[in-house]
């Protein structure tokens, strides 16, 4: 149905009024706060996300300060009112962690402004990326190398001895978003808990689906977890799940029973289907090559409804005139055969060495972070194909220099 002028006005004010945001002077209201790492200067640039175009325009105070080095990962908290940063910090390795790594926490103010809380720091080194619980209640961060036991001090903050690295669970208070360390109950050294939960071989990616935790590490391997009790972390009977015949795994994502990878050295997407232990099992139609032309995929992306998968790639195979050199593979997920079946259309054109992936709140736009030339490219979505089209106001906006991932909440709760 096509709604008259005064109909798509009256809903824009309706949304604005049960978000609680403010209107935008592009003719729609506000749905939405998105906001991306910086890693030139350690920055969080902000922005509004018009409803009616996707336009976006600066929050008021952006770009805000990463409050530590290197940012890598951003996580909303449920509800959109905190918001944490991971700083991976500066000159890190396996004997200790970097300069400035920290776990910074901000407030989400009614207009999207960030307020700066405080830091907390993890029990590892060289953090990677972080999820959260549906709930909103843990935050799991992921470091590179996990630390070892010092027996004159009884601490662990010694330098790494195996290689592996660990996963740091705070709970977040539902309140302040405070968060408070929650340490392995299952592992204790000399009677005290160790604080950490210890993973595969410098891991540098993870994955939240329901009650599971996938962590992905250098070898190629996924680590499963249950997600128990108070935020523990449990190894299922599976343990690890190596992932036969690949090259380069870059990154894991999914949604719901769907879990993806990509594989830049093979230039593939590997599906699997998440079970109730968190058990992987390769889908029927296997391994699917990407869209001839399209290299080095780095990052993938499965939209609100499971219908569609993105996989945005860094470089290009071809010389053809006109074909992108960075884009956008986008797939139909068919759920009965459980195959990718490419959408008409694409690799789409993206910024340069895009690297994360968001959908907005009312699921009409998608937005892109450009890591090269720090800027975001936004997509209008087309519900019932899955094609992606350019915005109508311009889909090109300036960012933070050397962008990194970003995040985006609808309200403030």
């Amino acid at each position: 149905m096509k709604l008259s002028l005064f109909g798509r006005l009256g809903m824009a004010v309706f949304a604005s009024l049960t978000l609680g945001l403010g209107m935008t002077a592009c003719g729609g209201g506000t749905i939405g706060y998105m906001w991306i790492l910086g890693q030139q200067y350690n920055q969080i640039a902000g922005f509004k996300i018009d409803d009616y175009t996707g336009n976006l325009t600066q929050i008021q105070g952006s770009p805000f300060i990463s409050n530590g080095a290197t940012p890598v990962s951003i996580v909303v908290k449920p509800g959109g009112r905190y918001i944490y940063v991971i700083n991976q910090g500066t000159g890190g390795g396996p004997t200790k962690a970097g300069t400035s790594q920290t776990v910074a926490l901000y407030s989400v103010g009614g207009d999207g402004v960030l307020t700066f809380q405080q830091t907390y720091q993890t029990q590892g080194y060289v953090s990677q990326w972080a999820q959260m619980d549906s709930s909103g209640t843990y935050l799991y961060v992921l470091d590179k190398y996990a630390p070892s036991y010092v027996a004159s001090t009884g601490l662990f903050n010694g330098p790494n001895t195996d290689g592996n690295g660990g996963i740091t669970v705070f709970q977040a208070d539902s309140t302040t978003g405070r968060l408070t360390l929650i340490t392995n109950s299952q592992t204790q050294l000399n009677g005290v808990n160790t604080p950490f939960f210890k993973v595969g071989p410098t891991p540098f990616m993870m994955k939240t689906s329901g009650s599971c935790l996938l962590t992905l590490d250098s070898n190629n391997t996924i680590s499963p977890f249950t997600v128990g009790s108070g935020g523990q972390l449990v190894f299922t009977t599976t343990q690890n799940f190596p992932i036969g015949g690949a090259s380069n795994i870059t990154s894991i994502n999914g949604t719901g029973s769907f879990v993806f990878l990509t594989d830049a050295g093979a230039n593939t997407i590997d599906g699997f289907t998440l079970g109730s232990a968190c058990t992987l099992t390769t889908l029927q139609g296997g391994n699917t090559p990407n869209i001839v032309g399209t290299s080095n995929p780095m990052y993938s992306f499965v939209d609100s409804t499971s219908k569609y998968l993105y996989v945005l790639n860094q470089t290009t195979t071809t010389t053809t005139v006109g074909t992108p050199f960075s884009s956008i593979s986008a797939f139909t997920i068919n759920s009965s055969n459980q195959e990718l079946q490419a959408i008409s259309g694409s690799p789409y054109t993206v910024g340069s060495n895009p690297v994360c992936m968001v959908e907005d709140p009312s699921n009409q736009y998608m937005y892109i972070s450009n890591h090269n030339d720090g800027t975001v490219t936004g997509k209008l979505l087309d519900p019932t194909t899955g094609i992606l089209s350019s915005l109508s106001r311009g889909s090109t906006f300036t960012s933070a220099g050397l962008a990194g991932c970003l995040a985006l909440s609808g309200a403030v709760n």
